[in-house]
């Protein structure tokens, strides 16, 4: 399984010939979206769902699906009937050939005045785990965690704290979008420092097969 990272939050992976993206929203690539045989949505927040990158993917590709929660599904079930399936923690499915196990329910607090919206992440081949915003532990063993390594929802210490929790055999950073390039070091040192894991780092674009 091919690891692609692309901006913020998005992640592609290639199996057999089949693509399945998660989360193209709106601080991923215009087209991230595009070429995907399935696609994961973790919450309604727009910088990891965009209607129109969803819209365009599933009109480029009649054999596409989408895989997510009620709130985002509810959007687009009516212009694709069939094709958006509703999904919540404990639930198992396959996409275009992918195994895909759902943990967690709610995002994780921002504030305690603001209200907490729904929020899944998905264990993909019993071996990637993709939180969206939380830190879910999904309770067995994990390869490959993705790390949301910085957000308006968490700290540095929280994110040690979580990588020591989930015992991945490493962990590459997302949600990265608000982070300064002055800033990575940083939070390169400490994870490496602290986390008990392998922290690895992949540019937009750039590709890994490490699992």
């Amino acid at each position: 399984m091919k690891l692609t990272k692309k901006l913020h939050s998005c992640v592609q992976l290639e199996k057999d010939g089949h693509v399945l993206v998660i989360d193209p929203g709106a601080f991923s690539e215009p087209d991230a979206g595009l070429g995907a045989d399935a696609l994961l949505v973790t919450h309604e927040h727009p910088d990891h769902f965009e209607e129109g990158r969803l819209r365009a993917a599933l009109e480029a590709n009649p054999a596409a699906r989408l895989w997510t929660l009620r709130s985002v599904a509810e959007r687009l079930s009516g212009a694709f009937p069939g094709r958006v399936h509703t999904v919540g923690e404990g639930d198992t499915f396959t996409a275009a050939g992918f195994e895909v196990q759902v943990h967690g329910q709610l995002h994780a607090v921002i504030h305690p005045d603001l209200p907490r919206v729904t929020n899944v992440g998905f264990l993909v081949e019993g071996s990637l785990f993709h939180p969206g915003d939380a830190l879910t532990v999904p309770g067995v063993p994990v390869e490959t965690l993705m790390l949301p390594v910085h957000a308006p929802w968490n700290k540095i210490g929280e994110i040690v704290d979580y990588v020591r929790e989930v015992k991945p055999q490493r962990a590459v950073d997302i949600h990265d979008a608000y982070l300064a390039d002055l800033a990575r070091p940083v939070y390169d040192h400490v994870l490496g420092l602290l986390a008990g894991a392998p922290h690895l780092r992949l540019a937009a674009g750039e590709t890994d097969s490490g699992r």
